[in-house]
């Protein structure tokens, strides 16, 4: 058996579709049905039990699990704006150290949810190498959550056994339930075909212009495959960035999604509200060597790749995976 925590939302649910490719469908999906979208992400996916994340935790802390042989934890607060910081201490750190806490007592697999925000505003690079955790500084209480979290793993001595992984930005199907956390390419499809125009943010750094803004975008698939290399690779621990590689600016994005909705492009470019400008990152780019060097070799897909697929094959027909 294998838990998916955070399994009805987006790259969970596109996990546990990796996973049903892969023959498994002993799934346990761990999440709150708190959307309609949730169910739809689930409904031509195939698992063995859906429990909410307090009755999991629960079940596990007890040790009335089953035998499972291992937990993709995904599951977490992925709200860039949210400002209570007990929350985030209880839902993204504390909820995690307990799972690891019982992986590492029973000999499971554990492989979790980090995130590109730990970088904060990229002055320290983006290098997974774990010796610099202490450097980074988040820009919001999210990646400070997450931070929280790869720093007390490496304290404990935890991350030669499991695996946690920083996502940087990722896209595809299954992610309309996020709303204002839903990828650019879904949120600008939306405004295309709505009103025929995108909105993107204007730049207050020089360097950069308005829509210069550049960003490492991941395509979904490319994130479940990264993803599951560690599960089918269990002698392999540590932080590893899951990205491109490939930094690309919100124009090209712009530019890909009209291409596929073979639309003429047009952009305004709006007022970035200043609640948020003093923790906008202008860049981020994945250094993806460490995890090349573990032996993932597969290619990513390029943006326009990413886009022309979810657009036309996902979003134009509103389906989901399955």
């Amino acid at each position: 058996m294998i838990v998916v925590t955070g399994g009805a939302g987006f790259i969970g649910s596109a996990l546990v579709h990796g996973l049903n490719q892969k023959g498994f469908e002993d799934i346990w999906v761990v999440d709150e049905m708190d959307h309609p979208e949730k169910q739809k992400n689930l409904d031509a996916l195939t698992y063995s039990r859906w429990v909410g994340k307090d009755i999991f935790l629960q079940e596990t802390i007890g040790s009335k699990l089953p035998a499972c042989s291992a937990i993709l934890h995904m599951g977490a607060c992925s709200s860039t704006t949210e400002t209570n910081e007990t929350y985030l201490r209880e839902n993204n750190f504390e909820y995690t150290q307990s799972l690891a806490q019982y992986c590492l007592k029973k000999d499971v697999r554990f492989i979790y949810a980090s995130s590109a925000a730990t970088y904060g505003a990229g002055e320290n690079g983006y290098s997974d190498d774990e010796s610099l955790l202490e450097t980074l500084a988040p820009l919001n209480l999210y990646g400070a959550s997450k931070q929280w979290f790869d720093l007390w793993a490496k304290e404990v001595g935890a991350l030669k056994d499991i695996v946690g992984l920083k996502y940087f930005n990722v896209f595809g199907p299954n992610e309309y339930h996020k709303e204002d956390m839903q990828s650019m390419v879904r949120k600008g499809f939306l405004q295309v075909r709505d009103a025929g125009a995108l909105n993107l943010f204007k730049s207050y750094k020089a360097g950069y212009g308005d829509g210069e803004q550049e960003r490492d975008f991941l395509y979904v698939r490319d994130a479940v495959a990264m993803t599951l290399f560690f599960l089918e690779n269990e002698g392999i621990g540590g932080i590893y960035n899951v990205g491109s590689g490939k930094a690309r600016n919100w124009n090209d994005l712009a530019s890909a999604i009209f291409k596929a909705m073979n639309k003429q492009m047009e952009i305004n470019y709006i007022e970035m509200p200043e609640s948020i400008r003093g923790q906008y990152q202008y860049h981020t780019c994945a250094e993806m060597e460490k995890i090349r060097s573990a032996g993932y070799m597969e290619t990513t897909v390029s943006l326009e790749e990413g886009i022309s697929d979810y657009v036309k094959n996902y979003l134009i027909p509103d389906k989901h995976l399955g």
